[in-house]
C-alpha cells in the first residue's frame, strides 16, 4: 500500500510538472490560434517562426547573452572560489561568502533596479552592453557556489604528491586539480546559462529601447495574447534540452562502464 502511494505520489508530481509543456508541444500544431480548441494538425507555426524576424533577434539576443555571460561568470565564479578556499582566512570567508549568498537570496527586482542605477549613474547606454554585463554580474554567485564545494571534497594532497614527483604547479593543476573540479564548473556554466535565458525581472531594468531578449518579447506579446508562434519555439527549445540531456547521461554512464 505504502509502495502504491508513493508511487501516485510521484506520478502526480511529475504530472503537474510536465503535463502543461505536453499541453504547449500539442498545441504548437494546432492549426488554429486558440489554446483551448484543437482544429487539426499543421506545421503553419514552425513555418511563421523561421520567418518571424523580431522572434530570432529575440532569440539571438537571448543565446548571445547566455553564452557569453555564462563564460565570463564562469571564468570569475572559478578564480573566486579558487581564492575564497585557498587565500582566506576562516572570518574572511565567512563574510565573503555571506556578500555571495546576498545576491541569490536578494529579489531578483532589486537587483534589477540597482543595476539600472548603477549604470546611469556612471552614464552607460543603456542597451546589449548593460544587459550582457547585468547577467554575468548576477549569475558569478551561483558559478562560486557550485565549484566551492569541489574544491572542498579535493584531497590537496594529491597536489602535493604529484609536486613531490616533480610536476610543476601548472601541470599538476591541469591534471589533478581541474578534472577533479570540471563537474562542479560545467554545472556552474550550465546554471549560468539556464539563468540567463530564463530571466526577465534583471533583464527588463537593464536593457535599452530596442533590444530585446525572449523573456520581455513574450511578455509583451502577453498583453495582447501569446502567439502559437511561441509555442513552437518553447517545443524547439525543450526537445533541443532533453536531446541533450540524453546525451550527457549516455556519455556519463558510457564513461562508468568503462571505469
Amino acid at each position: 500500500m505504502m509502495r502504491f502511494l508513493r508511487r501516485s505520489y510521484a506520478a502526480i508530481i511529475f504530472g503537474f510538472l510536465y503535463l502543461p509543456i505536453f499541453v504547449l508541444i500539442i498545441f504548437s500544431f494546432n492549426s488554429s490560434k486558440s489554446r483551448a480548441v484543437w482544429e487539426g494538425f499543421t506545421l503553419r507555426w514552425y513555418g511563421e517562426l523561421f520567418e518571424s524576424s523580431s522572434i530570432l533577434g529575440a532569440l539571438n539576443n537571448t543565446l548571445t547573452v547566455a553564452v557569453i555571460s555564462a563564460i565570463c561568470a564562469t571564468i570569475i565564479g572559478t578564480l573566486a572560489a579558487f581564492a575564497i578556499h585557498k587565500d582566506m582566512r576562516p572570518i574572511e570567508k565567512k563574510i565573503v561568502m555571506n556578500l555571495t549568498y546576498l545576491p541569490v537570496l536578494n529579489p531578483d527586482i532589486v537587483t534589477g533596479i540597482s543595476l539600472m542605477l548603477l549604470f546611469i549613474f556612471v552614464k552607460m547606454n543603456l542597451g546589449i552592453g548593460t544587459l550582457l554585463l547585468a547577467h554575468t554580474i548576477f549569475n558569478v554567485p551561483y558559478v562560486i557556489l557550485t565549484v566551492l564545494p569541489k574544491l572542498r571534497q579535493f584531497d590537496n594532497s594529491l597536489y602535493e604528491a604529484a609536486l613531490d614527483l616533480g610536476a610543476s604547479p601548472s601541470y599538476a593543476f591541469r591534471r589533478i586539480v581541474f578534472p577533479e573540479i570540471l563537474p562542479g564548473i560545467i554545472t556552474g556554466m550550465l546554471f549560468a546559462f539556464t539563468l540567463s535565458i530564463d530571466d526577465f525581472v534583471i533583464s527588463f531594468f537593464t536593457t535599452g529601447s530596442g533590444v530585446n531578449n525572449l523573456s520581455i518579447l513574450i511578455y509583451s506579446m502577453a498583453r495582447r495574447g501569446i502567439h502559437p508562434t511561441i509555442n513552437a519555439l518553447s517545443t524547439i527549445m525543450f526537445l533541443t534540452v532533453l536531446v541533450l540531456l540524453l546525451l550527457v547521461n549516455r556519455r556519463v554512464a558510457e564513461g562508468k562502464k568503462k571505469k
